[in-house]
């Protein structure tokens, strides 16, 4: 297909397109002529995968950068490429210390190893963990996360990583990890807010509200 193609399928304007052929985001389609070049199949899923990594993502272009250059890289194992992705969604924290920090960390290495749960000591969700450890703590909150833990573990083995195609294009499966990640992370959020209404009313014996135009 042409670019103007490319552009119409994919929703991304020629000008953008050309933009991340120049930065290396996309890569370079098949020359037919001097002024002409053909694109395919596997530029639709790489701007796909720009656009998560963009839109949904919020990454900066950058992060965006560092998970192409996974994705291209046929030598990096798949789990590893995952990961490039899963790290640049994390948030930055500012690492603390102190006695409550090492605690925090401690409790977070503890839960882990309990839940025999094979983790990179330099994965950034330690540390997002750790910090949200100590204003729980701080707070005077349950520090008890393994429930929490035990229900995100059944979420991710039994219907996310479903959703990831870990035998398909290496792009493809970046883009499904990410718009999982974040949609549904954000979709179990919204859900859980709205249990807490409903178990909030049940408790307090509060009446149903009235069917609209009964």
């Amino acid at each position: 297909m042409r670019m103007s193609q490319l552009s119409a399928e994919s929703g991304i304007s020629i000008a953008t397109i050309k933009y991340y052929l120049r930065e290396g985001l996309l890569h370079q389609g098949e020359q037919v002529a001097a002024t002409r070049a053909e694109y395919d199949e596997s530029h639709l899923r790489r701007l796909r995968l720009i656009r998560a990594l963009l839109e949904v993502g919020r990454l900066p272009i950058t992060s965006i950068k560092k998970v192409i250059e996974a994705v291209d890289d046929e030598n990096m194992p798949v789990h590893d490429m995952l990961g490039t992705a899963h790290y640049a969604l994390s948030p930055a924290v500012e690492a603390g210390d102190g006695e409550e920090w090492t605690a925090a960390r401690e409790q977070v290495d503890h839960l882990l190893a309990e839940l025999g749960w094979q983790v990179s000591r330099n994965a950034p969700p330690r540390e997002e963990l750790a910090q949200t450890l100590v204003k729980i703590r701080q707070l005077g909150l349950n520090a008890d996360l393994t429930p929490y833990a035990r229900a995100a573990h059944q979420l991710v083995t039994e219907i996310e990583l479903d959703t990831v195609p870990l035998d398909g294009p290496r792009d493809a499966a970046v883009e499904a990890l990410v718009l999982g990640t974040v949609l549904y992370g954000k979709a179990f959020d919204a859900l859980r807010r709205l249990a807490q209404e409903s178990e909030s009313a049940r408790r307090l014996k509060v009446s149903p509200p009235a069917q609209e135009g009964a």
